[in-house]
């Protein structure tokens, strides 16, 4: 389901505190606006930098301006006998650490059952306070499908040759999903800048330098064979046979992983590396020893 359904749903259930989790705030508020104009509701959005902007006004509400508890406190100056309105609060995580903004949070859910307010938190992250546990639901922005990631492929590869087709396509979708739309964008127009045409290896670059930016991951796309590995010729046995396209009708659980425990410097990760070659996808490295912290908590956090 889509945000903008699952909002409409959520709305009409008159549910009055609603966390949305989205990377990509600009075309979040877009759904939310479009999903306001279809039903004819009233919407205004508030953030530190701009403050607070009513849809269909030229002027935001100077009091509301910096200050995210006026802000709260406005929104039932939208409230009609018979309408809705909604509020989205953008990056408002930032301002829970405030006895008084949750306070007048946990109020405003409460009153907007009955005059049909709704706050609308919009973050990167679901950091709820124990006093909102309880009151709000959680929605997630989703990412681009892969035909949202053609249409932007289609949008920015507009010269001949530029966009390729059949399998070569394909692959470009299939290398761009799990991105953000900004991300996508990037990616694409990149490739064209470097390579005249959409490359799924630009992406898959993307994707590493996301990655990294955890210090826990990292993505590895190289060349290795499991051919040119010396030894352990009963595991690649094994997992050339669980690669075999098995028959209908063939009775038994395929094989899904493969575990490796031994001693460093034995092949486990040159050959998690060639396994990942011989089925024609990236290999993800894990730091277990940049996860781990030694003070309490410190572990959970890089979690």
């Amino acid at each position: 389901m889509t945000l903008a359904n699952s909002l409409r749903d959520h709305v009409r259930a008159c549910c009055s505190g609603i966390w949305i989790q989205s990377h990509e705030h600009e075309d979040a508020v877009a759904d939310i606006s479009r999903i306001c104009g279809e039903e004819q509701w009233h919407l205004a959005t508030w953030d530190i930098e701009r403050g607070l902007a009513v849809s269909g006004h030229t002027t935001a509400a100077s009091a509301a301006a910096t200050d995210p508890l006026a802000a709260i406190r406005i929104v039932n100056s939208l409230a009609t006998p018979d309408g809705v309105a909604l509020l989205v609060l953008t990056n408002f995580h930032r301002f829970l650490n405030s006895a008084e903004v949750i306070q007048a949070m946990v109020r405003q859910v409460t009153d907007g059952k009955r005059n049909r307010t709704f706050l609308i938190v919009l973050s990167p992250l679901v950091q709820l306070p124990l006093e909102l546990e309880k009151l709000f639901v959680v929605l997630e922005h989703e990412l681009p499908d892969r035909e949202q990631i053609e249409q932007i492929a289609r949008g920015i590869a507009t010269e001949e040759g530029e966009l390729p087709d059949g399998d070569q396509l394909q692959r470009v979708l299939d290398s761009a999903v799990g991105l953000t739309r900004y991300e996508v964008e990037f990616a694409l127009s990149l490739s064209l800048v470097q390579h005249g045409r959409l490359l799924p290896e630009v992406l898959w670059k993307t994707k590493a330098q996301m990655l990294k930016k955890s210090g826990l991951l990292s993505l590895h796309q190289g060349g290795e064979s499991l051919d040119g590995l010396g030894g352990m010729e009963a595991l690649k046995s094994f997992c050339r046979r669980a690669l075999r396209p098995t028959r209908q009708g063939s009775a038994g659980p395929k094989p899904r992983g493969v575990l490796l425990l031994g001693v460093p410097g034995t092949g486990k990760s040159a050959f998690a590396k060639g396994l990942g070659h011989a089925v024609g996808r990236p290999t993800l490295i894990m730091d277990v020893g940049a996860m781990m912290g030694s003070l309490v908590g410190e572990t959970e956090c890089a979690v």
